[in-house]
């Protein structure tokens, strides 16, 4: 996935009521960025540290930037939790992930039952389900997920686990927005239902994708795959 338009560069100054930002431009005028991640942010936070916005398209909306990435320890980590669906649904697309190579039709948020999953892929032989979750929590070698308790991704977990009781694919996918890790995890310490209902969901057959992505001021692409420790 490629930036449609040059990023702006910056310093986090702060983070506040979860979804703002304060950012210092380069000319030193402060600007109120949107950050569309609701998490805690975990080890993704340093006041001071280089950052990357995008431009609002719409002229009308309150916040004219939106925080794209973050650099921690000399490397870049994309905060945006909005990107990892997009770049998820353009690689299946473009048949560039081993496993999820084989589907000719792809589409965006698709209803199963009463959730909404992120993409959904189908061929001759099968139709499959895909959530995307992002990932920046990183604790020692390992990215952690999730950063924050999560019941709305414990309720993705069991309709997956009902998607594939009714004889389809389902799949969740990880995209860890940061490359100074070597393997993925569930964050058990900080939400042990939902590590619980990962382990539930992958006894019943929901299969899961964990990703590297390489994040850099032009774009962020998938990188290799991680291996799981529960």
């Amino acid at each position: 996935m490629q930036f449609e338009t040059p990023l702006v560069p910056g310093k986090l100054v702060k983070r506040y009521k979860r979804f703002l930002s304060d950012i210092e431009l380069e000319d030193g005028s402060v600007v109120v960025a949107h950050c569309t991640n609701s998490g805690s942010m975990k080890t993704c936070i340093e006041e001071g540290a280089p950052v990357y916005l995008s431009r609002a398209k719409d002229p009308k909306r309150k916040t004219k930037f939106t925080w794209e990435m973050i650099q921690i320890n000399d490397s870049w980590v994309g905060v945006n939790t909005g990107l990892p669906n997009q770049i998820v649904f353009e690689a299946i697309r473009d048949g560039i992930i081993p496993g999820l190579d084989k589907y000719k039709h792809v589409k965006r948020e698709v209803k199963f039952e009463d959730s909404r999953f992120d993409v959904y892929a189908e061929n001759e032989q099968e139709q499959c389900f895909i959530e995307v979750k992002n990932v920046t929590m990183k604790v020692g070698d390992a990215a952690l997920f999730p950063d924050a308790i999560t019941t709305r991704g414990q309720k993705h977990l069991k309709t997956l686990i009902e998607v594939k009781k009714s004889g389809l694919r389902a799949v969740m996918f990880y995209v860890i927005q940061r490359q100074d890790i070597s393997y993925f995890g569930p964050a058990k310490e900080i939400d042990p239902a939902y590590a619980l209902a990962l382990k539930k969901a992958m006894d019943n057959g929901v299969e899961v994708f964990a990703y590297m992505a390489k994040v850099s001021p032009t774009g962020i692409e998938l990188s290799n795959k991680l291996d799981l420790q529960m």
